[in-house]
C-alpha cells in the first residue's frame, strides 16, 4: 500500500522541515492554477495534512466508509449524532469562511486560506483582486454570505440528516459561477440553497432529492415523503444551468434549460427551454409581460403533454393546449408564418398575452377546464 511518504517522495522519518518542502513543491506542481490535476492536489494535501499528525497510511476504504457524508454504521442514534456533529463541523467553517472573506473584502486586500473538514477534506478560498471569491473543493454543508462575485471549483451538497446545518450560499452582488461544469461534472444537489440576489447563476446539473421513509409511529405500509427541493434564484438575473432533476426549483428574471424531469418548478419573466425532455410533475410560470419559448426543432414529441403551463395571476393550462397549436392562429400578422409552424419548437416567442388569450379561448368553450379564475 502507497504510503503518505511515498506520495510525497520522501523517504519515511523525514523532518517536518522535509515535509513541508515536499508538500510545496508537489502542491505548485499540482495546483490547478498551474494546469495541475485537482484531484492529485487534494491527496498531495490529505498525504501532508495526515504526515504532520503522525499518520504513515491514507484511510483504508473501510475508514473512508464510515467517515462519508452519511455515516452508516452502527446504531441509529449513534449514525444520528455522528452525522450532527459532522454538520456542525461543516457549518462552524463556512462561518469562519465567510468572516475571513469578508474581512478581506472590506479591506480591499487578496489572500488564500483552507477552510473544510478533515474527514470530508478541506476547501481552498482564495479572495481575489477583483472581489472574486474563489472556492475550489466540494461544500457539503452551512451558510455563506459573501457582497461580491463567486467563481466555484467543485460540487455542492447539502446534508440530509438535518436542516439545521442546510447548504445556504448567498451573494449580494455579482455573479455564482462554476468553472466549466460539463467537462468537470459539477453539481448542486439534495437541497441546497444558491442566492444571486443582484447577478446571475450559471451551473451545470443541477438535483434535488426527495424519498419515502417509513411511518415515525411504526405502523406497517404507511410512509412519510422527505423532500430536500434545490433552489436556485436569482430575482434581478439569469439562472442558467443544463439539467435539473428530481425536486427542483428555479426562479428568475431569466431561466435558461436544456432539460427537466422529476418535479422541477420553474418561475421567471422569460424562460428559454432548449432540450427535449419535461416529464408530466414538471410546471413553468411566466410572470407578466414575460415569454416562454421551446428551442428544440421536435420538442413536440420529447415534453410531456401534462406540463402544467401557468401564468402569474394564476392562470394555467396543460402544455398540449399549445403543442399543436398554429402560431397564425395567436399572432396579428400571420402571414410570416407556414401554415404548419407550431407555437412549441423552433424557438418561436410565446407571449404571456399569446397564453392567456389561449386560455380565454378554451374557457369560452370548455367552461370548467381550468376553474374559475
Amino acid at each position: 500500500m502507497e504510503s503518505n511518504y511515498d506520495i510525497l517522495g520522501i523517504k519515511e522519518g523525514a523532518t517536518q522541515k522535509d515535509i513541508r518542502d515536499a508538500f510545496r513543491h508537489m502542491a505548485l506542481l499540482e495546483h490547478s492554477d498551474r494546469g495541475g490535476d485537482s484531484s492529485r492536489f487534494m491527496k498531495i494535501k490529505q498525504a501532508y495534512e495526515d504526515l504532520k499528525r503522525g499518520k504513515k497510511y491514507p484511510d483504508t476504504p473501510l475508514e473512508k466508509l464510515r467517515n462519508s457524508r452519511v455515516f452508516s454504521g452502527d446504531t441509529d442514534r449513534e449514525i444520528k449524532k455522528r452525522n450532527e456533529i459532522l454538520g456542525q463541523e461543516i457549518s462552524a467553517q463556512m462561518n469562519a469562511a465567510q468572516e475571513w472573506a469578508g474581512a478581506l473584502l472590506r479591506s480591499g486586500v487578496t489572500g488564500t486560506r483552507m477552510f473544510g473538514s478533515k474527514t470530508f477534506g478541506e476547501m481552498e478560498f482564495e479572495v481575489k483582486a477583483n472581489k472574486t471569491l474563489y472556492m475550489k473543493g466540494n461544500y457539503m454543508a452551512g451558510a455563506l454570505t459573501y457582497a461580491g462575485p463567486m467563481l466555484m471549483q467543485g460540487s455542492i451538497n447539502s446534508p440530509s440528516w438535518t436542516k439545521e446545518f442546510k447548504t445556504d450560499i448567498k451573494l449580494q452582488s455579482g455573479d455564482f459561477k462554476m468553472v466549466d461544469p460539463l467537462k468537470n461534472r459539477y453539481r448542486i444537489e439534495n437541497g441546497a440553497n444558491i442566492t444571486a440576489e443582484r447577478g446571475n447563476i450559471v451551473v451545470g446539473d443541477v438535483r434535488g432529492r426527495k424519498y419515502r421513509v417509513n411511518d415515525p409511529d411504526g405502523r406497517v405500509g404507511l410512509y412519510t415523503v422527505q423532500e430536500h427541493r434545490t433552489h436556485l434564484y436569482a430575482p434581478h438575473g439569469s439562472v442558467v444551468l443544463e439539467n435539473a432533476t428530481d425536486t427542483v426549483l428555479l426562479e428568475g428574471e431569466n431561466i435558461i434549460i436544456k432539460n427537466m424531469e422529476d418535479d422541477v418548478r420553474i418561475i421567471g419573466h422569460d424562460i428559454s427551454i432548449y432540450g427535449s425532455k419535461a416529464t408530466y410533475d414538471c410546471s413553468v410560470m411566466v410572470r407578466k409581460g414575460g415569454s416562454i419559448r421551446f428551442f428544440e426543432k421536435y420538442s413536440i414529441i420529447g415534453l410531456s403533454d401534462d406540463m402544467i403551463v401557468s401564468l402569474e395571476d394564476g392562470k394555467r393550462l396543460f402544455l398540449r393546449d399549445i403543442k399543436s397549436r398554429k402560431i397564425r392562429d395567436v399572432v396579428d400578422d400571420p402571414g410570416k408564418y407556414d401554415k404548419n409552424d407550431t407555437m412549441v419548437g423552433n424557438g418561436f416567442t410565446i407571449t404571456y398575452d399569446m397564453l392567456d388569450r389561449v386560455i380565454g379561448g378554451y374557457k369560452k368553450s370548455r367552461w370548467g377546464v381550468f376553474g374559475r379564475h
